[in-house]
């Protein structure tokens, strides 16, 4: 129980850095070239497995004035509701993926996400760190 305590008090940074750490892990085991849901599950069981409250392939509604849109929108995993990470297994991150986790942040109250593609040889470079407002 008091590994939990300590989770729930650390910030966006610190969640942030410890997903970083956990798919640096999977990558050097898994490698590149997997499909995106076996990156998604691997990542998803590491992040319980450390103790942080994490959701998968939450539903986020658009809400235009007083219209709720059930529009499909998915956030891949939603960690401590703080922390957006959306996970990609792709030949290059572009611009529509950038945009994706924008609308995620601007749809939610998140601030920080993180783009990972898995994709990669060098993992550091798969990683993006995507900002809403002042962090």
């Amino acid at each position: 129980m008091v590994k939990r305590q300590i989770h729930t008090q650390m910030n966006e940074n610190e969640i942030a850095k410890t997903i970083f750490d956990l798919g640096l892990i999977i990558h050097r085991t898994l490698g590149p070239g997997l499909l995106e849901s076996a990156y998604e599950e691997c990542l998803f069981y590491e992040i319980r497995k450390f103790g942080l409250k994490v959701e998968k392939q939450k539903a986020l509604p658009l809400i235009y004035e007083e219209v709720k849109l059930e529009v499909g929108y998915r956030i891949d995993l939603l960690i401590e509701n703080k922390l957006i990470v959306e996970v990609k297994s792709v030949e290059a991150l572009n611009d529509i993926h950038l945009a994706q986790v924008l609308t995620y942040l601007k749809l939610s109250d998140c601030k920080l996400g993180l783009l990972i593609n898995f994709n990669t040889n060098l993992f550091k470079n798969g990683v993006k760190r995507v900002i809403n407002g002042n962090l």
